[in-house]
């Protein structure tokens, strides 16, 4: 018992690290951003179907490897065709099964290689679309004071003078809305799991059946603990990137996010649950593969594309236009 705490410890651990390391490189620029997004959904689209595979089914995983890839770089240098890509891999799909095939492709082979291509590529690759809001202009944000110093040493968006002038370090508006935003899921998953091991008595599946067989161990008070942490850090981010009604919509999007990664996480467990497996690969020792560490950043892709690219920019309007009007009043 006391190694396995131990073990899940690290594991909360190795999870906060990596959401803090790895929100740095959102400001690597939107080339690198999105290289390493794209080879990341090309391990986990291959540990996705080996586990498929392990259960009998066999689906068109070249293809679907290569459309979830796709989906990624024509969302960095053709976001115009971005939302097509699905359904000409798709229909590349069928026609390979209809001619390539000796036998009747089953309906299992058919959902599978269209559930790596969505699930696995298009769903997450909305973070690209949201790397790119804001250009390459830099954003100021509360935080400004704090790292001008900084910037003036480095020469404002270039990083040190001897890289290559192609290389930016560009703190935009989508930049800062990823870093905050998984910042806020990753501690959602610390947050839930202390208030759960603290507090934890009543089992998810009181309120959901379903997510409480998926996941047996979760407990309604490690969520809302998770949902309490995602609020507090999300409101600090609201205020800091000088949201319009921080105060409100930042403790609305932290509360979302901590939900929609719990969707992840709890979908991640069921299709691991289906395949009797423990962990979708062991890329990372005791930690399993690429897929269940991003499991709870899939969901919360489009929502926050919505939320960046709409709510936000609507409701500064809004209150620039209500300033505006207190002016002339």
């Amino acid at each position: 018992e006391t190694k396995k705490k131990k073990k899940k410890g690290r594991s909360v651990l190795f999870g906060a690290t990596m959401g803090l390391v790895v929100a740095g490189w959102v400001y690597s620029g939107n080339i690198a951003f999105t290289t390493l997004f794209t080879l990341m959904t090309a391990v986990g689209q291959l540990e996705y179907y080996r586990m498929v595979m392990n259960a009998g089914i066999y689906p068109a995983r070249r293809i679907s490897v290569l459309g979830a890839c796709a989906t990624f770089v024509t969302a960095l240098f053709a976001p115009d065709l971005h939302q097509i890509v699905l359904p000409v891999f798709s229909t590349w799909a069928m026609i390979w099964f209809l001619t390539m095939r000796r036998r009747v492709t089953s309906i299992s082979e058919i959902a599978t290689t269209f559930t790596g291509m969505f699930y696995l590529g298009y769903i997450p690759s909305f973070w690209v679309r949201i790397r790119q809001l804001g250009g390459d202009l830099v954003a100021p944000t509360r935080l400004k004071p704090l790292v001008k110093p900084l910037f003036e040493r480095l020469g404002q968006n270039n990083l040190l003078a001897y890289l290559p002038k192609k290389i930016h370090y560009p703190i935009t508006v989508g930049s800062n809305f990823i870093f905050w935003t998984w910042l806020c899921i990753a501690f959602s998953d610390v947050g839930g799991y202390f208030a759960g091991r603290k507090f934890g008595k009543t089992k998810l599946g009181a309120i959901s059946p379903a997510a409480g067989k998926t996941s047996p161990n979760k407990t309604v008070e490690g969520v809302i603990g998770g949902c309490v942490f995602s609020l507090v850090l999300a409101t600090l981010g609201a205020w800091i990137q000088r949201w319009p009604y921080w105060f409100i919509l930042g403790p609305i999007h932290g509360v979302t996010l901590a939900l929609l990664g719990l969707v992840g996480d709890l979908t991640a467990s069921m299709l691991k649950r289906d395949a009797g497996l423990k962990d979708f690969g062991d890329l990372i020792p005791e930690h399993g593969g690429v897929m269940d560490r991003v499991d709870s950043y899939i969901f919360t892709a489009p929502y926050g594309w919505i939320m960046c690219g709409y709510v936000i920019p609507s409701l500064k309007k809004l209150a620039d236009a209500r300033a505006a009007a207190a002016l002339v009043v």
